[in-house]
């Protein structure tokens, strides 16, 4: 049996993933973080003039969020974390991933006559144009604002890695 702190990483991980295969995407992981990223995303076709768009994230899970006003406050990345995402131009588009889950994990997912229900919410942000933290420390906590309106949905996952949306939901 897998601890509390991996159990909701797992899980958050597996939220994504299921997110990603109803949207039709890949779903890739390098053989180490060490960049840190979790997991990558690819549309496998052409999208517009780009073959193959792709997006990479870093995935954290939350089960105790707080906010104000029309945005989460996460505070779950340390700066060095935090610059990894941050610190481009890179190629590939990176972003967070918030997956929003129960204290408890009995309540992860739930099985109902109309299929599986994951529990709670991910939401995602973006970093482009962000600046990094100079001389950033695994220590210090590196505030993050995560909107409530980018609720990752199958259409937004598509949208983020460019993948034609047709008329998904």
């Amino acid at each position: 049996m897998l601890d509390q702190r991996n159990h909701q990483g797992k899980f958050a991980e597996d939220y994504v993933r299921a997110l990603a295969s109803a949207a039709g995407l890949l779903v890739y992981k390098d053989d180490l973080d060490h960049d840190g990223i979790d997991l990558g995303f690819r549309y496998p076709g052409r999208a517009g003039h780009v073959s193959s768009p792709a997006i990479e994230v870093q995935v954290k899970s939350w089960s105790e969020p707080s906010g104000k006003g029309p945005d989460l406050h996460f505070r779950g990345l340390n700066e060095v974390q935090y610059n990894k995402l941050v610190a481009g131009p890179f190629l590939v588009p990176r972003y967070l991933f918030v997956v929003v889950v129960p204290a408890e994990s009995d309540r992860y997912a739930r099985v109902e006559t109309e299929g599986l229900t994951l529990s709670r919410l991910c939401y995602y942000r973006g970093f482009e144009g962000e600046r990094p933290i100079d001389s950033p420390s695994t220590k210090r906590k590196a505030p993050v604002r995560v909107p409530l309106g980018n609720v990752l949905t199958v259409r937004a996952l598509r949208e983020l890695v460019g993948a034609p949306t047709g008329s998904l939901a």
